[in-house]
């Protein structure tokens, strides 16, 4: 999910809300080079929890969205439940995509996993390069899962493409990598990936 503080168009609080209101049960802001939102999310979340003790929480986790290159394609990389004030991530959390080398995907894996989250390739079918190929090298390079439930065609309400869910999930079973699932919203609702 996206907010205001990358290329979303909810504030972290309203993400928050509709969050509660749809009932889920986690959550991760994922914008693009910045825990802001993510940051502004759990303070509505803390003091929510203090009016509303016994009403029920939805989990979140921090995330962050990585522009870097893998095997000449520029693709983006998840990171959920890091710790945003490591020094390792530091660099990938100020905005905008970094250069050099700290633009290769093993760095960002690395930067993301020395801060202790998990590094995912999101939306691998989504890109010059096909996720028969981008997956194996990811793996190579010590990714820990890739994006298997993402809605390609941006149907209403949001659902997985069926077609690319079956060939990730394939590729990460024979990889040992862990399925995510990611709506992607950018939107004003939490149930589209764009709106």
């Amino acid at each position: 999910m996206h907010s205001v503080y990358s290329d979303g168009r909810l504030r972290p609080e309203a993400i928050m809300e509709q969050a509660v209101t749809i009932g889920l049960k986690g959550l991760a802001i994922t914008d693009h080079h910045s825990a802001d939102g993510y940051r502004q999310a759990q303070r509505w979340l803390d003091d929510w929890r203090r009016s509303l003790p016994d009403a029920p929480i939805p989990r979140l986790w921090t995330g962050v969205e990585i522009n870097a290159d893998l095997i000449g394609t520029e693709v983006h990389i998840l990171g959920y439940g890091y710790n945003p004030g490591h020094k390792a991530i530091q660099p990938y959390l100020q905005g905008e995509k970094v250069e050099g080398r700290a633009f290769g995907a093993k760095r960002v894996i690395k930067a993301i996993q020395k801060a202790g989250g998990l590094a995912v390739l999101a939306h691998p079918a989504r890109y010059r390069k096909s996720a028969n190929q981008l997956i194996p090298a990811a793996a190579e390079l010590g990714i820990d899962g890739a994006e298997a439930y993402y809605s390609y065609n941006n149907p209403d309400p949001w659902r997985p493409s069926p077609k690319e869910t079956a060939k990730v999930k394939q590729l990460n079973a024979e990889y040992g990598l862990f399925d995510t699932c990611g709506t992607d919203t950018h939107g004003l609702s939490l149930l589209r990936r764009m709106s």
